[in-house]
């Protein structure tokens, strides 16, 4: 796919991290101006510093949330800055305090990311305090400092949420929709000739991970926000609608799954696979431009004339099936009209949400009456204090990484000791923002700190040596603050060089001839940071992905069961309960997302560390077209079950659960059992083979249009029946690959 600079600019511009990284400059550059014009910016240096701490605990989510993360943050530090003034000058005890610090600000990641932050912010106010050079600083008025600072950014990011209470959501959703335009994009590739199937089911895993974090995260702020939940303003019931109708899109886009090379087999010479992929293409554009107008809060605009080009697609199809509709080719052209089905839905789908930009109150009123029960799509936490002390044991995975960071943060604290340099402290921030859960993003981090390290120190030192006046000087300063913080999690090689050439103009600031000494001390620092982050992350109690994929391949196999089961049900006697067909599908998306996840994570790591990672890879693979064919079975269950409901369907749905039964059954007890293969002679499959020599006898004897009940039939049954079949497929595959896994 070839990038559109242009589009991805604006995504920039108007997304939630240059968003977030203004609002953290302004926090900090606001009080640090203010004291700089007084001359006390020397002396009140922790104001700002407050500041930035409490605003990088800013995470997106509910108000309250918001509120109560950025209360506790404020708390938390002042009592950890005051501690740490106290011991500074007693090393024992500042080692005694990093064991007692890092296992229990690390570990309380257990209960969530806003959390997560907050003790990593705490260990960052402890590093802070260390500092040899605060000796002659009152601590009390350091501490008060510290809060100060946090206080004003709490008043200041709660005053820009009640300014524009929806800007968080809206960026977040525009993200979604784009990523989602994305995943579309990938899809209308594998319709273009001589597809690269590996490259692309990748990139579609990738996506997939991605969106389901955006579900997560707008599902927390949606259905945890009062103004939404209450559904008090067209606004917020509109955005609602989105997020719902986003979820279906997905949904919907998935429902598309193939088998390509078979439909490359019948199909390249003809062309219209290559119609399909453009279409699918605009499609995919179309939603780009919804996301970026949701961004912007700017209604979108169409770039071309989607129902134009939808109508040139079905011709396209009604013409092919006209010259090459025979008795042979009937099944072809059944999984070509049930695709044009799927693009024809995804473009009212996206019609819709073009609408819904506007958020006109008509459409608010339409979602009023199409209301669900938010606790269903939303999982509590509760702060459980037997969960911090379940965790206290090597044998967990949160432990192993607080005690990771702790022998890191000590084995730094001594050798900063041993070689005093001009800020050793250094070495301690190096070290708690490289050394994370995953190994593999630990190694990212620290290849991307020391990189950036050394970029920004050459650009740094360029800008200081062709720049002397102060006003320009400062305005670089601040450019480099809100690439910092925009880039911190979208490109930490950016963000990491922007902090380099950052610091180095503050102290230039503060001490116009000593930058050098700053530069050299601070990627000397950053060596010995990344040395010990990377012994400790690769020898000290390590966490590996591989131990994790057992309980992920269960989690998807029954998240992926409990999802047919309740499609398939509305195939036999019920009718589908909407409500329980979307929480079963979010259930199934999220460990699809988390298995794909861990999946990428694998690749990063050590050969020796990835056992079996072929079949891991296989089962990763076939559980994303297996919620792909369920997916479109959820779409037959909802738009035709009750038609063609049947008994017939029992025996197939059954043992489709059996081989899921075995799946399970193999890994939870590294079993073997018998792999079962799908009989011909199932009712529904006989059924549907009848009604094919039917039809074929009909278009033998030339009658095509004349008799469409049995061509409906055939259609609808031919496709909810291949689905069927391909589900069972897959699972019986799935058995063979689990006990692969577990031989």
């Amino acid at each position: 796919m070839t990038t559109d600079y242009t589009r991805e600019f604006r995504k920039f511009i108007n997304g939630q991290y240059l968003y977030t990284g203004v609002r953290l400059t302004a926090g900090v550059v606001i009080p640090a101006f203010v004291l700089y014009h007084f001359d006390l910016l020397s002396v009140c240096m922790a104001l700002p510093l407050g500041a930035l701490c409490v605003g990088l605990t800013d995470a997106p989510g509910p108000p309250h949330h918001r509120k109560n993360g950025l209360i506790a943050s404020i708390l938390i530090n002042f009592v950890v800055a005051v501690i740490t003034g106290y011991s500074r000058e007693f090393p024992w005890l500042i080692g005694f305090e990093i064991i007692v610090f890092g296992l229990f600000f690390t570990l309380i990641g257990i209960y969530g990311n806003r959390i997560s932050s907050i003790g990593l912010i705490a260990l960052l106010v402890f590093i802070f305090n260390i500092d040899s050079h605060l000796e002659d600083h009152s601590i009390w008025n350091d501490a008060l400092l510290f809060t100060a600072g946090g206080v004003w950014y709490a008043l200041l990011s709660l005053l820009l949420y009640s300014l524009r209470p929806f800007r968080l959501i809206q960026q977040l959703m525009g993200e979604c929709l784009i990523d989602t335009a994305a995943y579309l994009r990938i899809k209308a590739a594998f319709y273009r000739k001589k597809p690269d199937f590996n490259e692309l089911n990748a990139d579609l895993m990738r996506y997939q991970v991605l969106i389901q974090q955006h579900h997560a995260d707008l599902r927390e702020m949606l259905f945890k926000t009062r103004i939404i939940v209450n559904e008090s303003t067209a606004k917020s019931r509109v955005l609602m609608m989105m997020f719902m109708d986003s979820i279906d899109l997905l949904e919907r886009v998935m429902t598309s799954q193939q088998d390509y090379k078979e439909l490359h087999r019948e199909f390249d010479d003809n062309g219209i696979l290559d119609k399909y992929a453009e279409m699918i293409l605009a499609l995919g554009d179309e939603l780009y431009e919804i996301g970026l107008a949701v961004q912007s809060g700017f209604p979108s605009k169409p770039r071309v004339d989607i129902s134009e080009m939808l109508t040139q697609t079905v011709d396209a199809f009604a013409e092919l099936r006209r010259q090459h509709l025979a008795p042979d080719t009937i099944e072809g052209l059944i999984k070509l009209r049930q695709i044009l089905y799927s693009i024809q839905d995804i473009t009212e789908r996206i019609k819709r949400l073009h609408s819904a930009t506007t958020y006109d109150k008509k459409l608010a009123r339409q979602y009023k009456q199409q209301r669900v029960d938010a606790n269903e799509f939303i999982t509590r936490s509760d702060l459980d204090p037997k969960l911090l002390l379940n965790n206290f044991s090597l044998k967990s995975a949160s432990f192993r990484h607080a005690a990771r960071v702790t022998v890191a943060l000590l084995a730094g604290y001594i050798i900063s000791l041993l070689f005093p340099l001009g800020h050793g402290y250094w070495i301690l921030l190096t070290i708690i923002t490289i050394v994370k859960p995953a190994y593999s993003i630990s190694r990212r981090r620290n290849v991307q700190r020391l990189l950036g390290t050394l970029l920004g120190g050459v650009l740094g030192v360029v800008v200081l040596s062709f720049i002397k006046e102060p006003a320009v000087l400062f305005f670089f300063m601040i450019l480099s603050m809100i690439i910092s913080y925009s880039f911190l999690k979208l490109q930490y090689l950016v963000s990491s060089a922007a902090i380099t050439i950052y610091v180095l103009l503050s102290f230039h600031f503060m001490s116009p001839s000593g930058y050098t000494a700053v530069l050299t001390d601070r990627v000397i620092d950053t060596i010995i940071g990344s040395a010990v982050a990377f012994i400790v992350s690769q020898f000290v109690w390590p966490s590996w992905e591989h131990e994790q994929v057992g309980n992920l391949m269960l989690d998807a196999l029954k998240a992926n069961r409990a999802y047919f089961d309740t499609v398939a049900a509305a195939f036999v006697v019920q009718q589908p309960d909407f409500t329980s067909l979307k929480t079963v599908r979010k259930d199934a998306f999220v460990a699809l997302a988390n298995m794909s996840d861990n999946l990428q994570r694998m690749l990063s790591e050590p050969k020796d560390k990835r056992p079996k990672l072929k079949h891991y890879h296989q089962f990763v693979a076939t559980s994303h077209m297996l919620t792909s064919h369920i997916a479109a079975l959820s779409y037959y269950a909802q738009r035709n079950a009750s038609q063609y409901a049947s008994a017939d369907f029992q025996p197939l749905i059954h043992q489709i659960d059996l081989q899921f039964r075995q799946s399970v059954e193999v890994l939870q007890h590294n079993t073997s059992v018998e792999v079962l293969n799908l009989s011909a002679k199932l009712p529904i499959t006989n059924k549907v083979q009848q009604l094919l020599e039917t039809r074929r006898k009909e278009l033998k004897a030339g009658n095509d249009d004349s008799i469409v009940s049995t061509r409906k039939i055939l259609s609808d049954m031919k496709t909810i029946t291949d689905q069927f079949e391909l589900i069972s497929t897959i699972t019986v595959d799935q058995v063979r690959i689990t006990q692969k896994i577990v031989a």
